[in-house]
């Protein structure tokens, strides 16, 4: 038979156990920015209840210490220094809990010109020269699509009059 629980006691771990589970996000957050999935995730991984994770992201949001457009625009801006297309990015945001409606806004205050980045990342890869035949205009084509980039800014990373430049 389990021994008796005292009220007192059980208030008290309740409340230690938010105060770890909240220097665990904050160091966190401390390392880079989180989506809200991405923590949650991440603490519920290290076996906080549901319920203490959920009233410490609340209260960590309310702060302004966890804020999606902030870690929307950090992690746009890094995918874009690595090199990768706004489709990819898209997929990446989907899977760390973004909304569609954030993503666009996000994508678009990038200020970006996918085109140009797509020509900057085929040099990169690839050397000045432009591909010689099909086969290799398709190698190319194929590695553009897998970074991330849409039809249209793959085009313009092979034009030779835009990647002149």
């Amino acid at each position: 038979m389990p021994l008796p629980v005292k009220p007192e006691e059980t208030q008290e771990s309740l409340s230690e156990q938010r105060k770890t589970c909240r220097r665990q996000a904050l160091d966190l957050l401390a390392r880079r920015e989180h989506s809200r999935l991405e923590l949650e995730r991440k603490l519920l991984a290290r076996s906080y209840p549901r319920d203490t994770t959920n009233e410490v992201l609340d209260a960590l949001e309310v702060e302004g210490l966890l804020e999606e457009t902030r870690f929307i625009e950090s992690f746009v801006r890094a995918r874009i220094d690595k090199g990768q297309g706004p489709t990819r990015i898209r997929a990446d945001l989907i899977q760390r809990g973004i909304d569609e409606a954030h993503i666009q806004v996000g994508l678009r205050e990038a200020c970006q010109d996918w085109g140009v980045l797509a020509a900057k990342v085929r040099r990169k890869r690839f050397g000045m020269d432009m591909p010689s035949d099909f086969t290799e205009r398709a190698r190319q084509m194929r590695f553009l699509q897998y970074r991330g980039f849409e039809g249209g800014q793959i085009e313009t990373a092979l034009d030779p009059a835009v990647d002149s430049d």
